[in-house]
């Protein structure tokens, strides 16, 4: 079945999950960013713990509304990341074939709960670097909490980055990023790929953390260019021990991709942490990501910076984790976003119905059956 997939979150659960989300009848404000305004921070200066909780209380999403989409031949889909474009919702997520490897699909929303198949735009290719592996994600997004959530253009190109790889099967090593674009992210064809991969684990400045292969990444715009440059790039690698950090890099161009620092930003110690989206509310920004074996199970997390270097991991409970059917192996890989007052956690889940893309909102909604 699809829920036994090998897996970097495959393996028997020896625990139950100890921590659970908690339904609190906090009142936060409507607009935390606009009716709490934060005074910037020198580099390197830990959120307090009370900023952190307001993130908390401004990103929560106690309420499942279920699974919202699935592989119509029941393959394996996962890793979303959604997107507006002229006034229409888009989801990238990927898609594993139970033998070949990853392509890139793409599907269609006018409500982000009920979603329509497009089509491919990352397939299978022969011949190439990444002939068996194209796991596509968003780039450039407006990074604005409840903003537009619509894609930057660079070049006159909208663009996105993925993970690429030669080798058949599931996340067969050894992976590396890769970069794509196209006119129009909203058509379900193919996007031009750069020729070779921009990050790769045997390049000579990939560190410790990453020499084994490279997973999901997402790169942001800092108008600022608080780092030296207007791209930024979030990742996650994989050492020799199989445990994955999240390291960063930069770019002026989006080609060309220089390591940024000595070694990863998040770092658990042991287990995984990755697929990270990064946003800002206020001042602060804050990066969404999961995390599997250093807690029991796949749940996911976030940690917030004043710098976007360095990030202080948010310790209460996990913003999602398993408790129904659907997801009662694992509850991760998020994107979130906040529309109409309603925040949308979209996760991979994992359990009864297979490996499928869930929801989970900051507000109750009528479930699919009772719409």
């Amino acid at each position: 079945m699809l829920h036994t997939l090998p897996s970097r979150c495959a393996g028997s659960l020896s625990i139950l999950l100890t921590l659970m989300l908690t339904v609190t009848t906090v009142n936060a404000p409507t607009s935390w960013a606009e009716e709490t305004p934060l005074e910037p921070q020198p580099g390197g200066t830990p959120v307090p713990h009370e900023i952190m909780q307001e993130v908390y209380e401004q990103v929560k999403t106690p309420y499942k509304y279920g699974v919202v989409l699935k592989h119509p031949e029941g393959h394996g889909v996962d890793s979303p990341s959604v997107f507006r474009h002229n006034g229409r919702w888009y989801m990238l997520y990927i898609v594993f074939d139970n033998l070949r490897g990853y392509e890139t699909w793409l599907a269609a929303s006018d409500n982000l709960l009920e979603w329509e198949t497009q089509g491919r735009i990352l397939p299978f290719q022969s011949g190439a670097w990444d002939q068996h592996q194209a796991a596509g994600y968003v780039a450039l997004q407006d990074t604005t909490w409840d903003g537009a959530y619509s894609l930057r253009q660079h070049a006159g190109k909208y663009w996105l980055s993925y993970l690429g790889g030669a080798l058949e099967g599931y996340e067969t090593d050894p992976l590396s990023i890769g970069i794509a674009w196209t006119d129009d992210p909203s058509r379900a064809t193919p996007w031009t790929r750069h020729p070779a991969p921009v990050l790769a684990s045997d390049q000579p400045d990939a560190r410790e953390f990453e020499k084994t292969t490279l997973y999901k990444s997402n790169i942001i715009h800092d108008p600022d260019e608080r780092l030296g440059a207007p791209f930024v790039m979030y990742y996650n690698g994989k050492d020799a021990a199989g445990v994955e950090r999240i390291g960063m890099a930069i770019s002026q161009d989006m080609l060309s991709w220089r390591r940024h620092g000595d070694g990863p930003v998040i770092d658990h110690g042991s287990g995984i942490s990755g697929d990270p989206q990064v946003v800002r509310i206020g001042e602060v920004w804050v990066m969404f990501y999961f995390g599997a074996f250093w807690q029991p199970g796949a749940f996911d997390r976030f940690a917030c910076s004043y710098d976007l270097v360095h990030w202080t991991p948010w310790t209460g409970p996990n913003l999602i984790e398993p408790s129904e059917p659907f997801d009662e192996k694992y509850a991760h890989k998020p994107w979130l976003v906040k529309h109409e007052g309603v925040v949308y956690h979209f996760y991979c889940a994992v359990g009864a119905e297979g490996r499928v893309i869930a929801l989970s909102t900051s507000s109750a909604l009528p479930n699919k059956e009772n719409r």
